[in-house]
């Protein structure tokens, strides 16, 4: 169960959106994302350090504390709970034994029995408030051919599609995937970086094949790539030729030389785009790009309303708050809703007399909650002034002109 941020591990993610290879940021980060009981993300910077620094002793002893639950002294393997570390994990621990491999092998598992976690999203983009420019987009570059049969075969539009959503962290872009899936009435699949990165040479291959075979065994599929630069990193920066298998397994698969992939949407998204391979945004492949950008005012008006929904609030001035939190990531609100409810609750305890959360909590908290998107701004910069190959950047250069960030 994830915790709230504490100041120093802000701080050190807000470092590590400034410095993205820096390896041993990461694996500082990466402890203290464990020491917090954050696993699945303590997870994705160990993956991002294996895949620059493949013999970091460091790292592997990171990724061992994962697996093994708390770094503690290890199991008899007969003795550990492997049905468990499946579960909690998200992946398939092989069997020990060739007979129980081979009974395990019986084809295709079951629609209803798959290893990976397949839903149906009731959501849909007018549930997203605001963000009225992402949304024309998605519906101009994706939804509205999928849509229409009729025009779709007379233009001959295939039904395999490829989208990268992009932009700082925190702005919703897992949640406008989701969206999309239910607007097309296909099935959603979510794939992290710990569903398909494994220690073991030939796993993640292996892993990306039976991720793909499932979302075409349950199409139509919405398959969801999450932070897509520690799965599909520039091969140009790796030495090892294990993770650089690992990308050219991906680009096989989209590609899909040998298997249908009509039907199956794949979608991805990245807080570092220019770290992305990119072969895996050539024609064919992911190679239409939306800009999600922090909510604007009706986004952050619904966030905060949302917020705040089952709290005990009293005189509060959503207007002021809406102007006040300009340039706030919807995870940025949602802090800040937080630390509101704390005053108040620690005021409460203080005095014996429990309060309402009021105007003065959000006045004390705008004081130390400030926007966590700047340093993903200052990098955005620098590579949209230096690497715009294309007008790539073109969209988001035009959004930081208008808020004088250029």
């Amino acid at each position: 169960m994830s915790t709230p941020d504490s100041p120093l591990l802000r701080s050190l993610l807000a470092a590590v959106d400034a410095a993205p290879d820096d390896v041993p940021l990461r694996l500082h980060v990466a402890e203290q994302l464990l020491v917090a009981g954050r696993a699945d993300e303590a997870t994705v910077h160990i993956g991002f350090a294996l895949q620059r620094e493949p013999a970091s002793g460091e790292a592997r002893a990171l990724m061992a504390r994962v697996l093994g639950g708390n770094g503690g002294p290890a199991q008899d393997p007969a003795d550990f709970d492997w049905k468990r570390a499946e579960k909690e994990l998200g992946v398939e621990v092989p069997a020990r034994f060739t007979a129980e491999a081979d009974k395990a092998e019986g084809g295709a598992p079951a629609p209803g029995e798959e290893t990976y976690e397949i839903t149906v999203e009731s959501v849909r983009l007018s549930d997203v408030a605001g963000m009225e420019q992402v949304k024309e987009r998605l519906d101009a570059a994706f939804l509205a051919p999928m849509r229409n049969e009729k025009l779709r075969k007379l233009f001959g539009k295939s039904l395999r599609g490829g989208l990268l959503l992009y932009g700082p962290p925190g702005c919703g872009k897992t949640f406008i995937a989701r969206a999309v899936a239910g607007e097309l009435g296909a099935k959603f699949m979510a794939v992290s970086i710990a569903d398909v990165l494994d220690m073991w040479i030939g796993n993640s291959e292996k892993s990306l094949a039976e991720i793909f075979a499932t979302a075409r065994r349950n199409k139509p599929c919405v398959l969801f790539f999450d932070e897509l630069d520690g799965l599909g990193g520039k091969r140009a920066r790796m030495h090892a030729s294990g993770i650089r298998n690992t990308v050219t397994q991906l680009l096989t698969e989209l590609d899909s030389v040998a298997s249908d992939n009509d039907g199956v949407f794949v979608l991805a998204a990245t807080n570092h785009p220019w770290d992305v391979d990119g072969a895996l945004r050539r024609p064919g492949r992911l190679d239409r790009t939306i800009l999600v950008l922090p909510p604007d005012a009706a986004a952050r008006e619904a966030l905060l309303r949302s917020a705040l929904a089952d709290r005990p609030i009293a005189g509060i001035e959503l207007p002021v708050l809406v102007g006040a939190t300009e340039g706030f990531s919807g995870a940025d609100l949602v802090h800040l809703c937080d630390s509101a409810a704390e005053k108040a609750m620690i005021d409460s305890i203080r005095s014996g007399d429990v309060r309402m959360i009021e105007m003065r909590d959000f006045t004390a908290a705008l004081d130390e909650v400030r926007s966590s998107v700047g340093p993903w701004f200052e990098t955005a910069r620098n590579v949209a002034m230096f690497a715009n190959e294309g007008g790539a950047y073109d969209e988001l250069i035009a959004y930081m002109k208008k808020r004088r960030q250029w």
